[in-house]
């Protein structure tokens, strides 16, 4: 994928850290997600103390992407506040599948960038839920 592609990407899904609503102890994270027409989404967490009823960055962009019609989707960029490897959570990973996203760009707020795809990341286990 472009560098200049994927460093767009980044810094979208950075900004949209601030935006996090993490109220409940939920990780601080942002997404921004890339459609097969060049269309990009961004989302953050809204945490809430009863697990169901929150949502993690990449499903807020994803959910955003969706209601305006989009179901092709190029490459999806997660940043987090965290020290180390941010992944999506398992109820997060099933719903990317869904959509078979190619690249996943996996950032931290020091600017440190991992491009990978969905079934590699999955080895790895997040250390609490992402919302």
């Amino acid at each position: 994928m472009n560098f200049d592609i994927v460093d767009t990407l980044v810094r979208v899904a950075m900004e949209s850290i601030r935006n996090a609503y993490v109220e409940h102890g939920g990780i601080a994270a942002g997404a921004c997600v890339l459609t097969s027409d060049g269309t990009m989404y961004s989302g953050c967490t809204v945490d809430h103390p009863i697990e169901k009823l929150g949502y993690s960055a990449e499903t807020v962009a994803m959910l955003r992407a969706i209601s305006d019609g989009k179901r092709e989707f190029d490459a999806l960029a997660i940043c987090a506040d965290i020290d180390g490897v941010y992944v999506p959570d398992e109820s997060t990973y099933q719903f990317l599948r869904e959509f078979e996203i190619d690249e996943i760009i996996l950032a931290d707020t020091d600017g440190n960038v991992k491009i990978t795809r969905l079934d590699e990341i999955m080895p790895y286990r997040p250390r609490r839920r992402t919302y």
